[in-house]
């Protein structure tokens, strides 16, 4: 069985339409429509369908900021700009669900080259995690210590001998007289 060019989808075609909103790595329904060679009208159509496949941790619906934000740094999605309704963010999951409900040929092994994508992002993106986790650490120990410092300067301020105060002079309207030799 001969594959034509439109069936195989290189890893870096697919990781070039993960994005991350709202903390998460997500591809949203138009793109995933295209990998899986369906429209987005038929992609949503499927997946309302089977909308119980699809809980909020697989799939979510941008709201006018989400999607302002992804149409300003997206080129291709500039359509969404002018679009009626919002569109849908899938998750690894979601997209996996979303090539089930669809159930194509195509659909079914552009779902591998997905779940690699989303599988190198997991692996490229791991030592970062651990670097925040570290510099996190590092800044609540600072804070510890900063708050230290101040206790200790408060402590020898209390230690210290009060300055010498000068004695305030007069308030009012004062002559100063002369004396004559």
């Amino acid at each position: 069985m001969a594959k034509s060019q439109n069936s195989i989808i290189p890893i870096q075609r697919v990781e070039s339409k993960i994005l991350l909103i709202r903390g998460q790595k997500v591809i949203i329904d138009s793109d995933l429509a295209a990998l899986y060679g369906v429209t987005t009208k038929r992609l949503n159509e499927q997946v309302k369908r089977n909308i119980e496949r699809f809980p909020t941790d697989f799939m979510f619906q941008l709201n006018i900021s989400d999607r302002d934000e992804v149409v300003a740094n997206c080129d291709h999605l500039q359509k969404l700009k002018f679009s009626s309704t919002l569109p849908y963010a899938f998750t690894e999951h979601g997209a996996i669900m979303a090539a089930s409900v669809l159930n194509s040929p195509q659909a079914i092994q552009t779902s591998i080259f997905v779940v690699r994508a989303f599988a190198r992002l997991h692996q490229l993106l791991g030592p970062y995690k651990e670097l925040a986790k570290k510099l996190n650490e590092l800044e609540d120990k600072l804070q510890i210590h900063d708050k230290q410092i101040i206790t200790l300067i408060d402590a020898i301020r209390l230690l210290m001998p009060a300055p010498e105060q000068k004695p305030k002079e007069p308030f009012g309207f004062h002559c100063k007289t002369k004396k004559y030799d």
